[in-house]
């Protein structure tokens, strides 16, 4: 029994010290549970701490207990009923702020540099991202594609777009470095652990 405590902290103070604090996703009034709950799980498979909540028009899903509670655990979730508030807590941590568009304007995602702090609001399944948020991001980006559909399941889009950033950080040696101060790091550990 003891030895299995010892192996679970060990993943736990690896997995904490790789989290990259300043990746983030904004999903912005996703309304499909299954969508939600697998962008959470590519959120904790590529490192990203924390995803941000942006429903103004949709509510946040119900989502399963057995389908999403293991990822949503280790991904901290902020909520924002506003688009002030949102931006304002985007650009207090530093953020690049990308919207993910198919306009003429957007770029393909492999453009950016990932290797800065960096939010990417991933829009609705319908409607794309909110009118409103547009006008105040840095840039936005697309996945190339070469097929007859050219959309991409929002979730299958998020995960595209951490894999472009984590590829990026990786060769920047980004996961080797720790992204926490280490009273952060410690306040973290010691919730984890609790989990």
């Amino acid at each position: 029994m003891r030895s299995m405590t010892e192996r679970r902290r060990a993943k736990i103070e690896k997995v904490l010290g790789q989290r990259q604090k300043d990746l983030t996703l904004v999903l912005d009034n996703i309304h499909d549970p299954h969508n939600v709950s697998a962008i959470y799980r590519s959120c904790d498979a590529f490192g990203v701490a924390g995803v941000h909540l942006y429903y103004t028009h949709a509510p946040f899903p119900s989502l399963s207990r057995k389908t999403s509670a293991s990822a949503r655990k280790w991904v901290e979730t902020l909520r924002h009923d506003s688009r002030e508030e949102l931006m304002k807590a985007l650009r207090a941590g530093g953020f690049q702020v990308l919207a993910t568009s198919c306009t003429p304007e957007a770029k393909p995602v492999a453009e950016y540099d990932f290797t800065r702090p960096t939010a990417i609001i991933m829009g609705n399944e319908h409607a794309g991202v909110s009118e409103e948020l547009l006008p105040l991001v840095d840039g936005e980006a697309y996945i190339p594609m070469y097929g007859m559909i050219q959309s991409f399941n929002v979730s299958v889009a998020a995960a595209l777009m951490l894999a472009e950033a984590s590829r990026q950080r990786k060769l920047a040696g980004m996961y080797e470095r720790m992204t926490w101060t280490p009273e952060e790091y410690e306040a973290r550990l010691a919730d984890w652990l609790e989990r």
